[in-house]
């Protein structure tokens, strides 16, 4: 009988170590949490790397960066090359309604009685560059801005975002850019 308390004392030692064990394995994972030892190329030495740091660090968005790209950018080259005067008031107006449908990640201004409800110049980085590119090829080569409004427009619809509704004349008005640009 004493055998048998003898083994089940030590079975229970041998239990508990390999609970204490895992335990002790869990504790320190929770420790370090994206942290990770590396040695430094230069130098030889050792030192903590915050991986969790370094990816947040990546994904954010740099203010100064998106400002450049919407006012040097895109806003810049639109009121150089786009047609000027009151006369083209309505054809500018319609082409920034399709760039803002866009940079709004679908928002338009008729969902909301004439309020988007968001801001085009603080959207996403890459939303911001697709657009920034379109302009740039636009501006290269044939600066027509019911090309311009093409693009535009078919950028929205490769989205599937729905463009803007406008009155009777105004609609005509996209129309018929969105027919002129297909002939040009």
């Amino acid at each position: 009988m004493e055998d048998n308390n003898k083994k089940k004392v030590q079975q229970d030692e041998i239990v508990s170590k390999a609970d204490l064990e895992r335990l002790e394995l869990l504790q320190r994972a929770h420790e370090k949490k994206g942290k990770q030892l590396t040695i430094d190329g230069q130098s030889g030495s050792l030192r903590e790397i915050d991986e969790l740091r370094e990816l947040v660090g990546k994904q954010l968005e740099n203010p100064e960066e998106k400002y450049n790209i919407y006012y040097g950018g895109i806003r810049k080259l639109l009121m150089d090359h786009l047609p000027k005067g009151e006369e083209a008031k309505e054809l500018r107006s319609i082409i920034y309604d399709e760039k803002n449908i866009f940079l709004n990640l679908g928002k338009r201004k008729c969902d909301g009685g004439g309020v988007r409800g968001s801001d085009g110049r603080m959207t996403f980085q890459p939303v911001m560059n697709e657009i920034l590119d379109i302009i740039i090829k636009w501006v290269g080569s044939s600066q027509n801005p019911f090309e311009l409004y093409r693009d535009f427009y078919m950028l929205n619809e490769r989205h599937e975002y729905q463009h803007e509704e406008y009155d009777d004349t105004t609609a005509s008005v996209a129309n018929a850019m969105l027919v002129l640009g297909d002939n040009v």
